[in-house]
């Protein structure tokens, strides 16, 4: 891979971090999983708009899902995904 298309595809990661409402929702998911249901209330969201942008951040893989029955619980990716908003909100803060 050359350094253009590392570039292309750094920038399409942070056109997914350019959204308040997937901030909010990436935000809400590091203390742990959630359902949709438990991230639209604490969000004071519709069910279908927290749908709507979980399927946006799953698949640019910065959520990822397990399900348990019925439920289907999302949680960050991983301590990379974490880091990025923990870096960003203390470049803010400064």
């Amino acid at each position: 891979m050359d350094n253009d298309t590392k570039v292309l595809e750094l920038a399409e990661l942070f056109k997914y971090f350019a959204d308040p409402t997937r901030i909010r929702i990436m935000f809400f998911l590091r203390d742990g999983e959630r359902c949709v249901n438990d991230i639209a209330d604490g969000l004071k969201m519709t069910q279908s708009a927290v749908s709507h942008q979980l399927k946006i951040l799953k698949t640019s893989k910065l959520i990822r899902s397990r399900r348990e029955g019925k439920a289907v619980f999302y949680s960050l990716a991983d301590e990379h995904v974490q880091l990025i908003l923990e870096t960003g909100m203390d470049h803010i803060l400064e």
